[in-house]
C-alpha cells in the first residue's frame, strides 16, 4: 500500500481518544494495549511514551514492529498504522513537549501523579491503512488560519517602530485568530529569565513580570527553544503558579511581595507557547492560553511558528534600526515640577526601584529608570536619546541584543500601569522624554 503522510492525521494524535498497540513477543505471543500517548514528530515518525518497563515494551525491544489503531476524535475515522522502533530520547525538545502534553493528557484522564515519562519512544511509520466504518462530518476549529497568517504576515511588515510592531501583533491575534488571551516576553538571557512586555486580554498587563526559564509552559519553551502545547488543564504547567511555588520554596521566598503580579487566567485549559527567533538567537516567546479545553491544535500551532518566524528578524530590524545620535543642542532646564516630592528609593544589587514603599521594577529597567532620574535632579534634563543609554557603561546592557527599545517600552507601561506621576513619552526616532507631575526624592539604598 502506498505510503500516507502523517501530516494530515495529526488530529488522532491529540490523546483524546487513547490509541491502542499491537506488540509480538519473540515466540509469537501477542499483546494489546492503550498507550498514553502518541504524539506527531513529522510526516514520517511518531512518537510514544516510554513511562513503565512493561510487556509493551520488553516485546517492543526484542521485536521493534509494532501496529497502533487510532481515531480521530471529531470524525471517528480509524487508522491502523504499521511503526519500527528506532531509539529512545530522555531530554530534548521533543522529550519536553512530551512532557508537557503527557501532564495535561494525565490530567484529563484522571492520572495525575501516576504519569512519569521515563523516555520518548521515537518510530518510523511504515504504512497507513484506513479502517473502514461509519464517520461524522468534519469539524470548524475556527478562523481559517492561512488567511489569518496572510493578513497578520502583511500587517506586520508595514510596522516601522517596535511599539507598533509589538500592539499590531496583539492586534492580529486577536482580530485575525480569536486568541483573546495573550502576551509576548523577552529574555533577560544574564538572568535566566523572561519578562513580560505586552500583554492582552487581562484585568492588568502585568509588564515587567518575570517567568525563570524552564517554568511552566513558556519557560519550558523558552529553554528549549521548541513550541509547547497542551490542550488539557495541566496544574504544574500553569506558569504563575509554578513561578510562585518555586519561589516560596526557594531563596528568593522573602521577595515574593516585590514581584509584579503576573496576569493569565487561574486554570489555563489550554496552552501554547511559541519561542521567536532570530539568526539561532531566543527573541521573545509569544504565549497564548484559553479556559477551553482542546482549543489549540497542531494547525495553529504550525501558523504561530510560521507567524513569528517573521516577528523575531522584524523585531532584531527594528531595534537596530532605532538609532538617533545627539542629544539636542542647549536643552533648557526641565520647568521643576509643583507639588509634595515623590520618594523614589533605588537598590544597586538588583537595581530595583520603590515609589515610596511599593515596588515598581528592578534589572536593566530599573537601572534606566535611575539614570534618567538622576541626570534630571542633577542636570535638569528631560530629554533623552537610545544611543546613549547604549553607550553608558553604569547600566551593563548586554553587548549583543541589548533589548533596549523592549525594555524602554516595558518602563513604559509599568509606569502607566501604575500610574505613577512619572511618564516615559516617545518623542522621535531613538529619542524620548521624562515627564514628572511632582518633584521627586532620590534615595540610592
Amino acid at each position: 500500500m502506498r505510503l500516507l503522510s502523517m501530516d494530515r492525521l495529526r488530529n488522532c494524535l491529540e490523546g483524546v481518544v487513547p490509541s491502542g498497540i499491537a506488540t509480538c513477543a519473540p515466540d509469537g505471543t501477542p499483546n494489546v494495549t492503550y498507550i498514553s500517548q502518541l504524539m506527531y514528530v513529522d510526516e514520517a515518525h511518531v512518537a510514544i511514551s516510554f513511562q513503565f518497563f512493561n510487556k509493551t515494551r520488553e516485546n517492543i525491544l526484542a521485536n521493534p514492529h509494532a501496529c497502533v489503531l487510532m481515531m480521530d476524535p471529531d470524525t471517528a475515522a480509524r487508522f491502523r498504522i504499521l511503526i519500527r522502533y528506532l531509539r529512545t530520547e530522555t531530554a530534548g525538545p521533543l522529550f519536553e513537549r512530551m512532557k508537557a502534553k503527557l501532564a495535561g493528557i494525565a490530567s484529563h484522564s484522571g492520572m495525575t501523579g501516576v504519569f512519569h515519562l521515563r523516555g520518548a519512544d521515537i518510530y518510523r511509520v511504515l504504512d497507513i491503512e484506513p479502517v473502514q466504518g461509519r464517520e461524522l462530518p468534519p469539524v470548524d476549529h475556527g478562523p481559517a488560519l492561512l488567511p489569518a497568517l496572510r493578513r497578520s504576515v502583511d500587517a506586520l511588515a508595514a510596522c516601522r517602530s517596535l511599539d507598533r510592531l509589538l500592539d499590531t501583533l496583539g492586534h492580529c491575534l486577536e482580530q485575525h485568530f480569536a486568541l483573546e488571551y495573550q502576551m509576548l516576553l523577552m529574555p533577560d538571557e544574564a538572568a535566566q529569565r523572561l519578562y513580560i512586555v505586552t500583554s492582552r486580554g487581562y484585568a492588568t498587563s502585568g509588564a515587567g513580570a518575570e517567568i525563570p526559564y524552564g517554568v511552566g509552559v513558556i519557560g519550558v519553551a523558552a529553554r528549549e527553544r521548541t513550541p509547547i502545547r497542551i490542550i488539557f488543564p495541566a496544574a504544574e504547567y500553569a506558569y504563575g503558579r509554578a513561578v510562585r511555588e518555586q519561589l516560596a520554596g526557594g531563596e528568593l521566598a522573602d521577595r515574593l511581595e516585590p514581584l509584579i503580579p503576573l496576569p493569565g487566567l487561574a486554570e489555563p485549559s489550554s496552552q501554547l507557547a511559541v519561542p521567536v527567533l532570530a539568526g539561532g538567537r531566543l527573541i521573545a516567546v509569544l504565549y497564548v492560553e484559553s479556559a477551553q479545553m482542546c482549543r489549540f491544535g497542531y494547525d495553529l500551532e504550525d501558523t504561530l511558528v510560521a507567524l513569528c518566524a517573521q516577528l523575531g528578524p522584524s523585531i532584531v530590524a527594528l531595534q537596530t534600526d532605532a538609532a538617533d545620535d545627539e542629544l539636542p543642542r542647549g536643552e533648557a532646564p526641565a520647568a521643576p515640577a509643583a507639588g509634595p516630592p515623590l520618594r523614589v528609593r533605588h537598590f544597586a544589587r538588583d537595581d530595583s526601584v520603590f515609589l515610596g514603599d511599593d515596588y515598581l521594577i528592578k534589572g536593566v529597567a530599573g537601572a534606566i529608570l535611575w539614570k534618567l532620574l538622576r541626570d534630571h535632579q542633577t542636570l535638569g534634563r528631560s530629554e533623552f536619546s537610545n544611543r546613549e543609554l547604549r553607550l553608558d557603561p553604569a547600566l551593563r546592557l548586554p553587548e549583543v541584543s541589548d533589548n533596549l527599545d523592549a525594555r524602554l517600552i516595558l518602563l513604559s507601561r509599568r509606569l502607566t500601569d501604575r500610574n505613577a506621576e512619572l511618564r516615559i513619552e516617545k518623542t522621535g526616532r531613538g529619542r524620548f522624554r521624562l515627564q514628572l507631575s511632582r518633584p521627586v526624592l532620590l534615595e540610592d539604598a
